[in-house]
């Protein structure tokens, strides 16, 4: 079990909800928000250990996310992990620029995802 808390960003109710229901089974705690206003606006209130954002979002888009927290007062380390269904080396060199720590093609593989949680998060040692 694990105290780290997630900040999950995705338009899709659906990948919100399994993205959340797949961490709680292993211990994290998450945070949902449907689009990047609304992510950016969680992120100011409380302190993560890691973001999950989508790319392709309606109001602020998973860019505009990694710019925000990059840009921010606070935790501005923070590990961002991009999980989308774009996987073109356009997107990912934009996001590494932005400040992603990584990058998740969708449809995930659960066992990975929390790998790379428990890595990025410090849960397991490198």
């Amino acid at each position: 079990m694990t105290n780290k808390t997630i900040l999950v960003i995705d338009d899709s109710r659906t990948i919100r909800q399994l993205v959340s229901h797949t961490l709680e089974s292993t211990g994290f705690a998450t945070v949902t928000a449907e689009d990047g206003v609304e992510g950016l606006e969680a992120f100011k209130k409380y302190r993560f250990d890691a973001v999950l954002t989508d790319i392709n979002m309606p109001n602020l888009d998973g860019f505009g996310v990694m710019e925000g927290i990059r840009r921010g007062d606070a935790n501005r380390k923070v590990p961002i992990l991009a999980l989308t269904t774009e996987s073109s080396n356009e997107f990912k060199d934009r996001a590494r620029k932005l400040g992603a720590t990584g990058w998740i093609v969708k449809p995930f593989d659960d066992k990975q995802l929390i790998d790379i949680l428990n890595l990025v998060t410090g849960v397991v040692d490198q």
